[in-house]
């Protein structure tokens, strides 16, 4: 998803060796600036939503995208851990969409 996010967002092929001469801080600003629209944007947002209404009215596949992130991160840690994820996450995207 990274892959194709940066393909279509800025052009930029990451498995090149001239990308190799990005540095770690300017990845990760590539990374946070990654529009919604792409696919790793899409994503997030459906793994991120709390709106039931919303979550409600997901197509099959944005359903199963949803489902099969939180029974594996609830797998993978403990309660309170979860809770800090899904609010980290729900910032990410709030900054991405450009209200954070």
């Amino acid at each position: 998803m990274i892959i194709s996010s940066f393909l279509s967002q800025y052009g930029l092929r990451i498995r090149t060796k001239e990308f190799e001469s990005v540095s770690w801080d300017e990845f990760k600003s590539l990374l946070a600036g990654i529009d919604p629209e792409t696919v790793l944007g899409r994503i997030v947002a459906i793994r991120s939503e709390t709106d039931k209404d919303v979550i409600k009215h997901f197509t099959t596949d944005q359903k199963r995208i949803y489902d099969e992130w939180h029974k594996r991160q609830a797998a993978q840690m403990s309660p309170q851990a979860y809770g800090q994820q899904m609010e980290y996450l729900e910032r990410q995207m709030a900054f991405l969409c450009g209200g954070g």
